[in-house]
């Protein structure tokens, strides 16, 4: 006796908020946030109370902003900054043929991304002045 149990994919969509990195939207969260900072009165730092009350103020200031400038960003298990076109096509072709060559394929070509990626952040950081 055999019992067939039909099941579907589900993708579940999950959101964040996020600002894009070099937006005009990251410019005022971050100019936003240093004049606020500033202006917090830090003259009278002589305890711990006094000093988790500033940083509770500047948790708040930040929380405000991030509130005004950060959209809502879908997430999937593919939001990483490396990933690319290229691995779409590849997983993509390897869900649909499931295939040991496709899947080979599309672990090169994660692999072959993820390197050029970190190469280039290594690159970017050792030629920083």
């Amino acid at each position: 006796m055999f019992i067939t149990i039909p099941t579907i994919e589900e993708n579940i969509i999950s959101v964040k908020r996020s600002i894009v990195k070099g937006s005009k939207e990251e410019k005022s969260f971050i100019k936003k946030v240093i004049t606020s900072f500033r202006s917090l009165n830090m003259s009278n730092l002589l305890d711990i109370s006094s000093l988790e009350k500033i940083v509770g103020d500047f948790a708040d200031i930040v929380a405000e902003f991030w509130k005004k400038y950060a959209k809502n960003v879908n997430v999937t298990k593919h939001s990483i900054s490396w990933w690319d076109k290229n691995c779409s096509r590849a997983l993509e072709k390897y869900r649909n043929m499931k295939n040991l060559e496709d899947w080979k394929l599309f672990y090169c070509t994660v692999k072959n991304m993820k390197r050029s990626f970190f190469d280039s952040k290594i690159q970017e950081i050792a030629n920083k002045k």
